[in-house]
């Protein structure tokens, strides 16, 4: 099967509150660092002609939200396709479009700026079905909480070990120059923390986040004479669960596991605990660690917790060296920024946060109440 490669990465950094940035303003930073790096521009011949873009009408406040970014993406006779779900499958997007042969060149934008919502939970809130499950007050965060306390009663996670898997993300951050104004926590303070949806408390989400991500993708002809390290898409697999929560098994990792045996087994692995370098879990609340790296077969189930103590001291792969989301990344762009830092991981571009030498990576990406959609794929350097 032919390749697809991730030839640039650009984002901006990512903040509590761009209130001086419109988010056109942001696609625009992360365009101009992608076309530097490649030397592409939006020319019939030869240049980029499909664009896939990653973002959500309720939280831009605005039908049709993708509309307003035609400029940035290349105007007008251009071809825009736009995911509205989970960001990593706006890179499985173009990376199908690529693989069909329709293109050569692909762009893909995400953005986000939740802090000009009023309320995160109430957006959420509008996912769930409108004559049985919203009527109750269902969003997001609830349904995140009944999954921690079945995920808790499975695996004996302690609070401090959740209190420490949260410090760790934010230790990981001050390495990450793309996570802004993110301040150290101690794991007291995350312990005493107010109590949102029991067991989970305000420092165990991901905090509100401005912030945009791109990439060009390419055919591995075309690649290879856009950049001198591409990073190969070598696997895609994603998986979703029933949509009333009522029909799942909330401490259950039933699409994570879907969505990873088949990514694993494009890419041709066979040990998932032994076959990376690196690891980007979309982690938008702290019991979802170590829940998914069991989903993914990086530990055994129920290990999850005594794995994530063990980071650093076992010989699997670096985990959320970027601090994950719970340092910092807008819920709908979550999977497209794990590609993207292990994109810049296999390119040793990541900079303070670099792991030495890394291969292959895995991004994962979570939407949906108690993760009802997964998303995988596997990434690696020649």
């Amino acid at each position: 099967m032919k390749r697809v490669g991730i030839c640039a990465v650009a984002q901006t950094t990512y903040e509590r509150n761009k209130w001086h940035q419109r988010f056109q303003g942001m696609a625009l930073e992360v365009l101009e660092q992608l076309l530097a790096a490649t030397g592409l521009d939006f020319s019939e011949d030869g240049g980029i002609n499909t664009t896939v873009s990653c973002s959500d009408d309720v939280f831009d406040a605005r039908t049709i939200s993708d509309n307003a970014m035609t400029d940035v993406l290349g105007a007008h006779f251009r071809c825009e396709e736009k995911v509205a779900q989970e960001g990593l499958q706006a890179v499985y997007y173009a990376a199908a479009t690529i693989l069909s042969g329709h293109t050569d060149v692909v762009l893909v934008m995400g953005h986000a700026k939740e802090s000009q919502s009023a309320s995160r939970n109430m957006i959420t809130h509008l996912a769930f079905d409108p004559y049985y499950t919203r009527p109750v007050g269902l969003d997001f965060l609830a349904a995140a909480g009944l999954q921690a306390r079945a995920y808790g009663l499975r695996s004996k996670i302690s609070e401090e070990q959740l209190a420490r898997i949260v410090v760790r993300a934010r230790e990981n951050a001050a390495k990450n120059d793309r996570i802004q104004d993110l301040a150290q926590v101690t794991a007291e303070e995350v312990m005493a923390s107010e109590l949102l949806a029991d067991p989970i408390r305000d420092l165990h989400t991901y905090p509100v986040s401005d912030g945009c991500v791109g990439m060009i993708l390419a055919s591995e002809e075309r690649a290879k004479t856009l950049t001198d390290n591409p990073v190969w898409i070598t696997g895609t697999g994603n998986c979703i669960d029933s949509f009333f929560l009522g029909d799942r098994d909330y401490a259950g990792n039933f699409p994570l596991q879907k969505a990873a045996e088949r990514a694993y087994k494009r890419a041709g692995i066979t040990d998932p605990a032994k076959a990376f370098d690196v690891a980007e879990i979309s982690d938008q609340y702290a019991y979802q660690l170590p829940m998914w790296a069991e989903g993914l077969s990086l530990c055994p189930e129920n290990a999850g917790p005594a794995y994530m103590d063990a980071l650093g001291k076992n010989h699997g792969p670096a985990v959320n060296p970027s601090g994950g989301m719970l340092a910092g990344n807008p819920l709908l762009l979550g999977g497209l920024v794990r590609a993207a830092e292990c994109a810049l991981q296999l390119k040793g571009e990541a900079g303070g946060r670099q792991v030495p030498d890394a291969k292959r990576a895995l991004a994962h990406g979570v939407m949906g109440p108690a993760g009802q959609f997964h998303s995988v794929m596997v990434l690696e350097r020649d």
